[in-house]
């Protein structure tokens, strides 16, 4: 079906000359959505994606399902616990995959400049007004039209004058929603926000924020940078930022890839053996998945691990010849997990790398993306 052909119009009060005018588009419960669009049997109901199994963790949940409190990478046991009627489906990489080059086909039809974080979501640069649409809220509500009608699933946008704007603003109103925040509300934004919104700090961080005095974004700005960097190390740089509503990053659509990977921060800090592996495991099979979309080679594989004290630490492994497939790559990756055991502190992330790369594509911008929706 013909998009709709947009019409030249005059930008609205507050989209000024001179800014970046950039898209977050974020699917609404991604994966779990599209098994509930295949399967009319699913709708309304709480629906998980993952393994039901006693060892298995939640990939994704389905808004009814987020009520009764699940959430990606809970153990599915605790799952099935907080919701006795939730339902599991196997995860099917492949379909997600097809789905989200459609949704990416939708946004290169608006502008060249797209910067996909993960399957279900990424930043536009819609400055240059390539259709002549007239302005950047209008553009988005137009790709949120050709996602529902292409896909039949909901996605939600927020438009700023800037990445870390944009993607708090997409946040506001899911699902189906959309929000702007426009020149000069960004910092007064970021300050009547909960810490918890802010992009990177989970559950254990807001409580040492909490300790600290810090509760909101308003708090966070009267921490100067020096406070920051003793309590936070160098995300002390990036917290600083964020509480005046500066990012000056922009959308990267084509760079040389060094590197192929992925990482999860958690909703819950995980330590359980079970949750470890399976995490790992899950990891394991997008990123190859991104691996050979890249038709990408490599002899590197690092493992990064972020504890629940915002330390960081990793660990890799070198071959003298290219990893040969997902098993490898994916045992490589369990073997780096053990070196690790056992672990000091709960984890809030962990991320799976493929580097020293021979014959990758300059195709995906990001070397490392956030897996929003495992």
């Amino acid at each position: 079906m013909p998009r709709e052909q947009p019409v030249a119009s005059h930008s609205p009060e507050g989209e000024a000359d001179g800014l970046r005018k950039i898209i977050h588009v974020d699917m609404d419960a991604f994966f779990a959505s599209v098994e509930q669009r295949d399967n009319p049997e699913l709708r309304g109901k709480p629906v998980a994606v993952g393994g039901a199994s006693g060892r298995g963790v939640v990939a994704a949940a389905s808004y009814e399902a987020r009520q009764y409190g699940v959430r990606s990478a809970m153990p599915s046991v605790t799952a099935k616990r907080k919701c006795p009627d939730l339902i599991f489906c196997k995860s099917r990489f492949d379909v997600y995959r097809a789905v989200s080059d459609q949704i990416r086909a939708i946004f290169h039809y608006y502008t060249p400049l797209v910067e996909p974080l993960s399957l279900d979501e990424a930043y536009l640069d819609v400055t240059e007004d390539i259709r002549g649409i007239g302005s950047a809220t209008r553009i988005a509500e137009l790709i949120r039209a050709d996602i529902l009608r292409e896909t039949q699933l909901t996605a939600s946008a927020g438009i700023s004058y800037n990445k870390f704007l944009a993607k708090l603003a997409s946040d506001q109103n899911k699902p189906d929603g959309m929000c702007v925040i426009r020149p000069g509300q960004g910092a007064a934004f970021a300050h009547s926000l909960p810490i918890r919104r802010f992009h990177g700090v989970g559950p254990r961080g807001a409580e040492k924020m909490a300790r600290l005095g810090i509760e909101t974004g308003a708090d966070l700005a009267q921490k100067d940078r020096v406070f920051l960097r003793s309590h936070f190390g160098s995300f002390g740089d990036y917290l600083f930022r964020a509480a005046r509503g500066i990012d000056l990053r922009p959308v990267r659509a084509h760079r040389i890839r060094k590197s192929v990977g992925g990482e999860r921060t958690f909703q819950q800090d995980i330590s359980e053996d079970h949750a470890l592996t399976e995490t790992l495991d899950t990891i394991a099979d997008i990123v190859w998945e991104r691996i050979e979309r890249a038709e990408a080679r490599g002899k590197t594989v690092t493992l990064k691990l972020r504890y629940n004290d915002f330390q960081t630490i990793t660990r890799a492994r070198s071959l003298s010849k290219c990893v040969e497939d997902k098993a490898e790559f994916t045992a490589i990756g369990h073997a780096l997990l053990e070196e690790t055991q056992p672990l000091p502190l709960p984890i809030r992330l962990m991320g799976l790398t493929l580097s020293n790369l021979e014959g990758a594509e300059e195709e995906e911008p990001e070397d490392t993306a956030q897996l929003s929706l495992l």
